[in-house]
């Protein structure tokens, strides 16, 4: 996140002395980004974050493709998704390509047994369903109903839910996600025009600190398999950091919509951005006001990349047939707009109550077999008159 955070005791330099009240040191930790040159963070733990007593296994979790090259749109039915108990086990690929996983989840259960930790991908976690409390050794988060939850990669972390009714739409990125460029100037401060400033992003706010020894289990997530791996220390030993790479939350009802005369195209929704995909939020906002504008979107070609529309909640009105929970997955060099009939009901309208949150990626999307068991394989001719 391009501004600086800092939280707990630190010394006041880097790599110098900082011992503990007890004579001995502290032990430093970078915890960087792109090699050297990315964001980071300097953190200072009670033990060496290095001690791995035992790796006791691993498992793969990489998607099954059921369609490779796919050139069908498709709307799955995303609350079909039977909850689990434990989260990592209720987090099904749905939409995957070389860059992102696209995932849907319904844990019905804090992680009480282990740490988890995925070095392959930042995650963002978009809570449809659910409150509860983010922990990490980089301190935690409280969250609720329409959070986002950035999670840079290499996070360890737990979710503490508040109820067993959860729904999650999760995507991993194996490119970091920043704030969208031309939101921030040159100095990374969040500009007057952009839809979000920093107030809106809330930073982690506690740290645990644990000083304990013992068999710490943490799954680790590694090139699509789950490695279990016990550590001698607890994983939130951490007595401070500051830097600029740590988890934080950003809320879509914080997202100030931007509106015009006429109909705006989908990046002035934009929220996040990577080298390979972009991440909108669609939000309740006024209509366009040009006195003859058709405020329903205009058909247009997806001629450079997929466009996935998970539908949150509200009167989603260019689509016939939308409910909370769906996808939609439009892929690219295939035309598409809204529904027959939207466009005539929309002319008029003053406002809109949606909410859902957009993925488009650059390369094409495969979709999995867990999608196919929720897909409505007719969709793609719902268009027709």
């Amino acid at each position: 996140m391009p501004f600086y955070h800092k939280l707990g005791n630190i010394p006041h330099k880097r790599h110098i002395i900082f011992k503990k009240p007890d004579g001995n040191l502290y032990y430093e930790q970078l915890f960087g980004t792109i090699g050297f040159d990315g964001m980071a963070t300097n953190m200072y733990h009670h033990h060496r974050p290095t001690q791995v007593k035992e790796i006791s296994g691993s498992y793969n979790v990489a998607p099954e493709i059921a369609i490779k090259n796919n050139i069908q749109s498709y709307r799955l039915h995303g609350f079909k998704i039977a909850p689990e108990n434990d989260y990592l086990e209720s987090r099904k690929i749905v939409l995957t390509n070389s860059d992102v996983h696209i995932s849907l989840s319904a844990p019905k259960q804090s992680t009480t047994s282990y740490f988890y930790k995925n070095t392959d991908a930042d995650e963002l976690l978009f809570i449809h369903k659910g409150s509860g409390k983010f922990r990490s050794h980089l301190g935690n988060l409280d969250f609720k109903y329409g959070d986002y939850i950035l999670i840079p990669r290499g996070t360890i972390y737990k979710l503490d839910f508040d109820t067993t009714d959860n729904r999650l739409f999760i995507v991993e990125s194996r490119s970091p996600i920043y704030t969208p460029k031309r939101y921030r100037n040159w100095f990374g401060q969040l500009l007057e025009h952009s839809p979000f400033c920093e107030r809106d992003i809330r930073a982690p706010y506690e740290l645990e600190n644990y000083d304990e020894k013992g068999d710490f289990l943490i799954k680790v997530k590694k090139q699509d398999e789950i490695f279990d791996m016990i550590y001698a220390t607890h994983p939130f030993d951490v007595v401070g950091y500051d830097g600029y790479n740590f988890p934080y939350a950003f809320s879509i009802h914080d997202f100030e919509p931007i509106t015009g005369r006429i109909h705006q195209p989908p990046p002035v929704h934009q929220t996040f951005e990577t080298d390979t995909f972009v991440v909108c939020s669609f939000v309740p906002r006024l209509y366009d006001y040009h006195p003859e504008s058709i405020p329903a979107p205009y058909n247009h070609s997806n001629i450079d990349s997929d466009e996935v529309l998970y539908y949150v909640d509200g009167d989603f009105m260019s689509r016939n047939d939308i409910d909370a929970g769906h996808i939609s997955l439009h892929p690219a060099g295939i035309p598409h707009g809204p529904h027959p009939g939207a466009a005539e009901r929309s002319i008029g309208k003053t406002k809109t109550d949606e909410l859902a949150v957009m993925v488009d990626t650059f390369k094409p999307l495969m979709v999995t077999k867990e999608a196919m068991g929720i897909a409505d394989e007719k969709y793609y001719k719902s268009w027709l008159e």
